[in-house]
């Protein structure tokens, strides 16, 4: 029974399902049948839902059959009045193709009128399009004419600005045509053209500015010089006629007219070839030199496309190597001033380019940049000049380049360069400098010193006293008193030894003009050189005369002279010092003047020199000395040797009349006892081995000339019988031996006031033996 009930249930949902399938087969669109149509093969039951579907289509076709047997009267009805239609309807066709073949036929020109009517309307819209066309392509196409006449004509920045144009404005209204694709496809090349065209036109200029450095550096140092030359006449006005006329080439540097010319001339209308202006012709401004417009097209158009950075760069680097090269010096640049004025003006030339550069365009170069290029070219340009200068020996070509140097650094001062390393660099040279003069006036003294003859400088009319007076600070108020003709004590070499010290002043002084150093500074500079000359130069060209082996006692005697009288001029020097410096001596760490102390070692040198050359003659007088120790005969009169010893002394003390009294008295003595050691040793000499009283006898006679000699006062201020003395061991010795006084001689030995108190034992037994 249970499974009765289960049949049933299964039955009843197998139906329940099979009618849900057969409504969603009715409900749903044919082409979504299938999924439903897999739900009934998937299960068992097919066989009963085909019963099931077989029994809902037969109901379908009935419910169809009922409502086609409805309308089936209505059907018939509509077929009977549409038959009627048809024949009415062959009729109203016939009238209408009759119509229409009239209709045809009347209006067949009208169909070609319209058609040519139709024609001209559409000819006319093409034509009014093709103007519209043209007016757009026009522009695009003058635009481009003027683009190639620009290029043709090599204005580049114009034509890239009509580039940007034509490619911005015009083509995007036509860009649809042919023509403007090939337009645009050619501006890249065309950019690329107006790029390399001026870069090339860049590198001409780099090329012609490198060539031209030097031109436009001389011009700009010319501006400098006449700025300074003004400034300096503006200065000196109220001292016209002044005592700056006894220094006149002290402040001489170069002789050029003044023309105010701005430096920074903003003009610029190409590297012209300028001639050596006339001196009342105003100098071109150095820009005015140079054609700056390639720079400033190239920098426009490289930043227009957008490579400014790489343009920068390029002109950076480019200018770098110009750099280098200008910082080369020659070789040879030492030998000649112009070698130093064409390094000078070239590298002036080339930061005037970039100083116009800096101030023109906005970034090319930058201040660091520049600054960068200063450091290098400064040290570069010191390292140089120190090298070369090294070789000069020639003081004015020191003091030109000093000059040059000076009026470089002003020039670059002027465009904003720092220059204070010039000016320290020039303090070395300065010493450099010193050398070469002291090498130079060593040349002037010897020439002085060998070509003075060593006499009193004759005068015979008031004019020549003058003259010498007005060389030298001379001031005698006997020799004043004199008539002429009369003599001054010295000789030449001493107004012109004083004269080259004061040019050598002034030639110091020159070299200090425009360094900017302070009076005190100038002031120490030149009396630490003047020393330097003093103590070194002129005492070594004196050392020099006085040691000559050829040199007589009267040039010496001269030089002492000489020298007394420049040592007494050296406060005269301190005060030319001080007139042209403007330094008082009394100022605290003024250097002073060691004149003093080297005329006075010259004095004493000459004096040494007068007592050995003194000497020397006496020994050459009594290398002539001829006696016979053997001689038996009794003489009268004095050897010949000797008479012409004590004449040559008289004359040679005579002149020793000019001579410091101390000086002469010295050298008197000096004389007398090597006269008196030299005899002494004659009468000793090992050579002697026997002598006789004769002989003794003309030996005493040749003493007694000696102390005649002696007594005569041959210079003045001896007190009496002192120079008598320098024979007193002579004397005594002989008056021993010829008076034979021995017992007198041993009775009185060892007393201090006996007879014989000069006589030495051993010198009497020698004696006594021979």
């Amino acid at each position: 029974m249970e499974r009765g009930k289960m049949a049933e249930a299964e039955s009843l949902e197998t139906a329940a399902e099979h009618e849900r399938i057969l409504r969603e087969i009715e409900s749903t669109d044919t082409a979504c049948i299938g999924p439903t149509l897999r739900s009934v093969y998937d299960g068992e039951e097919h066989g009963r839902f085909m019963e099931k579907l077989e029994t809902r289509i037969r109901n379908h076709d009935r419910e169809i059959e009922k409502m086609c047997n409805f309308h089936y009267q209505g059907f018939v009805d509509s077929i009977t009045e549409l038959l009627k239609v048809r024949g009415e309807a062959q009729k109203l066709k016939n009238q209408v193709t009759d119509t229409n073949r009239k209709l045809q036929h009347e209006g067949k020109e009208l169909v070609i009128a319209m058609e040519e009517l139709k024609q001209c309307r559409l000819q006319q819209r093409n034509i009014s399009a093709t103007v519209d066309k043209l007016m757009l392509c026009l522009p695009v196409l003058e635009m481009y004419s003027k683009l190639r006449d620009q290029m043709k004509t090599k204005r580049h920045y114009p034509a890239l600005k009509t580039l940007e144009h034509l490619e911005h404005t015009y083509l995007p209204q036509v860009s649809h045509y042919r023509f403007c694709k090939v337009m645009v496809d050619n501006i890249p090349k065309l950019r690329e053209e107006i790029k390399d065209v001026s870069m090339s036109d860049l590198k001409d200029f780099l090329e012609s500015i490198r060539k031209h450095s030097d031109k436009i550096g001389e011009t700009a140092m010319k501006q400098a010089q006449q700025q300074r030359n003004l400034d300096n006449i503006v200065l000196q006005q109220p001292r016209i006629g002044s005592k700056r006329k006894s220094k006149k080439d002290a402040y001489t540097i170069f002789d050029t007219e003044i023309e105010s010319t701005s430096p920074k001339s903003e003009q610029d209308s190409g590297i012209l070839d300028v001639e050596d202006e006339e001196d009342d012709e105003e100098v071109p401004g150095a820009q005015d030199l140079v054609d700056f417009s390639p720079v400033y097209r190239c920098l426009h158009i490289y930043s227009v496309l957008g490579a400014r950075e790489t343009f920068e760069n390029y002109y950076r680097k480019q200018r770098r190597k110009q750099a280098r090269l200008v910082l080369q010096p020659p070789s040879n640049m030492h030998e000649t001033l112009d070698g130093y004025r064409k390094y000078f003006n070239q590298i002036v030339g080339f930061f005037v380019v970039e100083d116009h550069i800096l101030h023109t365009t906005q970034g090319l170069v930058n201040r660091a940049y520049i600054d960068e290029l200063w450091e290098m070219a400064l040290s570069k340009t010191i390292a140089a000049l120190r090298t070369h200068s090294s070789y000069c020996s020639d003081p004015n070509l020191v003091l030109d380049l000093k000059n040059l140097i000076v009026l470089f650094a002003d020039t670059l001062q002027v465009y904003g360069f720092p220059v204070n390393q010039l000016f320290d660099m020039l303090l070395e040279i300065r010493d450099q400098y010193s050398e070469t003069l002291l090498k130079k006036w060593a040349g002037i003294f010897r020439n002085i010193l060998d070509s003075d003859n060593y006499s009193p400088i004759p005068v015979i009319s008031e004019e020549m006293y003058k003259k010498v007076v007005g060389q030298f600070p001379f001031q005698d108020t006997e020799l004043e008193k004199q008539p002429f003709p009369k003599k001054f004590p010295f000789s030449e070499f001493v107004p012109k030894v004083y004269n080259q010290i004061k040019e050598f002043i002034y030639a110091c002084l020159k070299f200090s003009e425009d360094l900017h150093l302070s009076s005190t500074e100038v002031d120490d500079m030149i009396r630490k050189s003047t020393n330097l000359l003093l103590t070194r130069t002129l005492s070594n060209s004196l050392q020099n005369v006085i040691k000559r082996k050829n040199i007589g006692l009267t040039e010496l005697v001269q030089i002492i002279i000489n020298t007394t009288h420049l040592e007494k001029s050296c406060k005269y020097l301190e005060e030319f010092i001080t007139n042209i410096t403007n330094v008082l001596p009394e100022t605290v760490h003024t250097t002073k003047l060691y004149g003093t102390t080297t005329f006075k070692d010259a004095r004493h040198a000459a004096e040494e020199e007068i007592y050995t050359n003194l000497n020397q003659k006496i020994d050459q007088f009594l290398q002539l000395a001829d006696y016979d120790w053997m001689t038996g005969d009794l003489g009268n009169k004095a050897s010949d040797y000797l008479v012409d010893l004590i004449a040559f002394l008289r004359s040679t003390f005579a002149v020793f009349t000019h001579l410091p009294g101390k000086v002469a008295q010295t050298a008197c003595m000096s004389a007398c006892k090597h006269l008196a050691t030299s005899l002494m040793q004659l009468l000793l000499e090992a050579e002697v081995r026997q002598l006789t009283l004769g002989a003794l006898q003309q030996f005493n006679l040749d003493v007694r000339e000696c102390e005649q000699f002696a007594r005569s006062g041959p210079v003045p201020g001896f007190q009496e019988d002192t120079l008598q003395l320098a024979f007193i061991d002579l004397r005594q010795l002989l008056d021993l031996f010829i008076q034979w006084d021995w017992s007198t001689y041993l009775a009185d030995y060892g007393q201090p006031n006996c007879k014989y108190l000069r006589v030495n034992p051993v010198t009497a037994l020698t004696l006594l033996e021979k």
